[in-house]
């Protein structure tokens, strides 16, 4: 299977750790997060705490409809900060269709 643009993207992020995955660790950040990737398959819960951290970033949420465990290369892994302006940019300039903005 080919890989799209945003999990090559995605996999930059992790190998450069400008992306940090998980509520926990997001919650323990003061600022630099430029895009909040959210799993569509994620219960209501991790839903809301990711509408919460683009509040509290004001920054854009994008929705992985298939395969965000896999992308990011961590099982049970629902939510994931992109710590990287460059790189964020490039992921909503190229969002496709299992990725899509949070409106």
């Amino acid at each position: 299977m080919v890989k799209s643009k945003i999990e090559t993207y995605i996999g930059f992020l992790v190998r450069s750790r400008k992306i940090t995955l998980g509520s926990g660790a997001i919650s323990t950040l003061h600022g630099g997060v430029y895009l909040i990737i959210l799993d569509g398959a994620s219960a209501k819960n991790s839903q809301k705490l990711a509408l919460k951290f683009k509040n509290r970033f004001s920054c854009p949420l994008v929705v992985c409809l298939l395969g965000f465990e896999k992308a990011v290369n961590k099982e049970g892994c629902k939510i994931a900060a992109v710590r990287d302006l460059n790189l964020a940019n490039a992921i909503l300039n190229n969002l496709d269709d299992n990725y899509r903005l949070y409106e």
